[in-house]
């Protein structure tokens, strides 16, 4: 366990592809500010499968070498201002992909396996600009019948928030199953929680089924309101206003960086 955000983001180095979980299913932005202090630069994002506020500033602080996603978008206040301008100044490269090929390359490296097959992107603009799929023909069919390879994905670090992990490391995640797909793939875990509890997670029957074992779990740090001003499913509402906020302030690179500045003396609210 720590209590030092700080100290988890030293486990990002240079380099490394990182996992980010969808809006909806526990990010922790309570780690955004950390990783950026850290500096840690030319990041490889991994969004699962799509990204949002967390994926903007990281990049808005010129730390993301590319992002994996099939979205970027801050939802209700529209589109993510600053990956959007990198995307068109060509400051990061854009992996487009789709949420089911993003599950699937997860599912290959929590499998061991190289890669695993996809139906649904025959035919798509999508596959014409991914290189590294591969299309080939079904070898248990008679007469040719394509089918994509997608490679196994597995991030050097992932990091997400849950509302609560025992004293043994086990997180409880609930229903968010991509939250286990990023821990099963990924080399590295770091969660941020609401709160610490007594006993174990995993040997009561009401949050054992939605706990995310502590073997597949690096380090975990208590932050309150960490994911804020997202919301946690079960603890708190997204404050829409504060995104709505960031959004007209990130239009500018000057409006992003004052942002930022503020928010590093502001709690969570």
């Amino acid at each position: 366990m720590s209590s030092d955000l700080r100290k988890l983001a030293k486990h990002i180095e240079p380099g490394m592809r990182i996992a980010l979980p969808v809006d909806y299913a526990g990010v922790s932005m309570a780690m955004t500010q950390p990783i950026i202090e850290h500096g840690a630069g030319d990041l490889d994002l991994v969004c699962v499968p799509t990204g949002g506020l967390q994926v903007d500033q990281l990049v808005g602080a010129g730390l993301v070498r590319s992002v994996e996603t099939s979205a970027v978008s801050l939802g209700e206040a529209g589109g993510a201002p600053r990956f959007n301008q990198a995307v068109k100044d060509g400051a990061i490269r854009l992996r487009d992909a789709t949420c089911p090929a993003i599950h699937a390359g997860l599912m290959a490296a929590q499998k061991g396996s190289p890669f695993v097959p996809l139906r649904g992107l025959i035919g798509t603009d999508v596959l014409r600009y991914r290189d590294d799929w591969r299309v080939i023909d079904n070898p248990f069919a008679g007469a040719p019948d394509p089918i994509v390879l997608i490679p196994a994905i597995t991030p050097d670090v992932a990091v997400f928030h849950a509302p609560m992990a025992d004293r043994h490391g086990n997180v409880w995640i609930g229903r968010r199953r991509e939250l286990a797909a990023m821990a099963y793939a990924s080399r590295t875990t770091l969660v941020t929680v609401e709160r610490l509890v007594e006993g174990s997670l995993l040997g009561n029957e009401t949050t054992a089924a939605g706990t995310l074992p502590a073997l597949y779990v690096t380090e975990v740090a208590v932050a309150q309101k960490g994911a804020w001003p997202y919301g946690l499913w079960g603890e708190y509402q997204t404050d829409t206003g504060e995104i709505l906020r960031y959004a007209k302030a990130a239009r500018t690179a000057e409006g992003f960086a004052d942002y930022m500045a503020r928010a590093q003396t502001e709690p969570a609210k």
